[in-house]
């Protein structure tokens, strides 16, 4: 049982609230109660969101790509770094670097991850003797840190627009349509030894990795689960694609394939007004990254035009160069006013922008996770987050405040408690696997950095 001084539900915000969970679902809300013997008590209860879009192993990379060489400094520099840096990783390291990831986004209020994961192969592409060898290490990460997992292999066949061979790092993520369907399915049977809110979804890594017969061909293998996509995430990438197909990416998929609510369009950064309004109009969740974003200078996502259309959105951390959930949703709003010189821009009327970014990132991340969140309501998972009103950050606000607080004036630190489906991973501010998970992370990296 979990009682809270406030909870957020889905009518707003109520006082006294009892919670019972049950084989990690909402069972039971009950409001204006006094809390039972036993019951876990805490400040003020929100829905916990999902991490919509992550690369695990980028997060060892954080802050050795902010020194400026010769010439212009794009994405596509900093991408050079990366496949240097792949080289090197190892399955056990795959692992430990995971975990921390997951460990940091449960203490930061994420319940679920969706991980985007491409990193298939040993150096040089051979396969490991088990095709799923690296996307069992990520599930291994998942089960020892609890976290709620969507996995997403993902299928990467070719270096460029117009099937360019792949080169360097690059032949790790090397599979063609039928072996990624063995990857797909023997993550399936991997993933079945883990707690029932785990998934299995697809993501064909962008239209300038696949092909459009390989999309189609791939596409079943979801088997109705989740679908994510880098869609126009830079100019270049729009330009190369509309060189070969004679379409901008967004305007392709519109068209050419069976877009809706199963899917989630990674970045979406570059769009016209009719590709904004179309791919919001197809149900289609926008996964938006704003720190990756803004760390890669890709550019900012057409917020207006998204919500004016009724588009879904959530947030991931993508490279995972800063894991902060409070901080994605308020870089998000501050690429807006920066760029159309106004505030509060992430919400179609009057009301609270916290509060309209933090509700709409919860809807949003479970829909593009296939996962039974996003609110606290009986029947969904209990994928559920405690934070401290009583901070000095948000103790002067009001319950129609708190969430702005939460979003713009907040550090970081303010959880206290955090379920996944029910697993009480986050307690006292701290996840109960961090003396075992960090030790082996710092190994971890001291091995990794030490031949770069």
């Amino acid at each position: 049982m979990i009682f809270a001084t406030r909870a957020l539900l889905p009518g707003g915000w109520a006082q006294d609230v009892r919670l019972t969970v049950q084989a990690g679902r909402i069972a039971e809300i009950s409001t204006g109660v006094r809390p039972g013997a036993g019951d876990i008590r805490v400040d003020s209860l929100l829905p916990a969101l999902c991490n919509l879009h992550s690369h695990s192993f980028q997060r060892a990379m954080a802050g050795m790509t902010e020194y400026r060489a010769a010439g212009r400094e794009s994405f596509w520099t900093w991408r050079e770094l990366m496949y240097r840096f792949l080289d090197r990783l190892t399955p056990e390291q795959v692992e430990a670097i995971a975990a921390m990831v997951f460990l940091e986004m449960q203490e930061a209020g994420y319940a679920a991850v969706g991980e985007f994961h491409y990193v298939h192969h040993q150096p040089g592409g051979a396969p490991y003797d088990d095709i799923a060898e690296l996307s069992t290490r990520i599930l291994a990460a998942a089960g020892a840190t609890g976290i709620g997992l969507t996995h997403l292999p993902v299928l990467y066949s070719y270096g460029g627009a117009g099937r360019k061979p792949l080169l360097g790092g690059q032949l790790r993520f090397r599979n063609d349509v039928d072996r990624f369907g063995a990857l797909v399915q023997a993550a399936r049977v991997a993933a079945n030894g883990l707690p029932a809110d785990t998934r299995v979804g697809i993501a064909p890594h962008s239209l300038r990795a696949t092909c459009p017969g390989d999309l189609a061909a791939a596409l079943p293998l979801a088997e109705g689960g989740p679908v994510h996509i880098h869609v126009a995430e830079q100019p270049q990438e729009v330009a190369d694609i509309s060189a070969w197909l004679g379409a901008r990416p967004v305007e392709w998929l519109l068209a050419n394939a069976p877009m809706g609510p199963d899917w989630c369009a990674i970045h979406a950064t570059h769009m016209t007004a009719a590709e904004t309004e179309g791919l919001a109009r197809s149900g289609v969740v926008a996964g938006l990254c704003p720190i990756t974003e803004a760390n890669l200078g890709d550019g900012p996502f057409n917020g207006p035009g998204w919500l004016a259309a009724g588009g879904a959105f959530g947030v991931g951390s993508d490279s995972n160069v800063r894991i902060s959930l409070v901080e994605e949703l308020r870089t998000l709003e501050y690429s807006q006013r920066l760029r159309d010189v106004e505030r509060n821009v992430m919400l179609s009327g009057p009301g609270s922008v916290g509060t309209a970014l933090y509700t709409g990132a919860a809807a949003g991340g479970a829909q593009a996770l296939g996962r039974a969140a996003g609110s606290i309501e009986t029947g969904l998972w209990a994928d559920l987050v405690a934070i401290d009103s009583n901070h000095p950050a948000l103790c002067a606000l009001n319950e129609a405040q708190l969430l702005d607080g939460l979003v713009f004036a907040a550090p970081d630190g303010l959880v206290t408690d955090l379920w996944s489906a029910g697993r009480h991973a986050v307690r006292g501010g701290s996840h109960i696997a961090r003396d075992r998970v960090v030790p082996a992370y710092r190994r971890t990296v001291k091995e990794l950095v030490a031949g770069l």
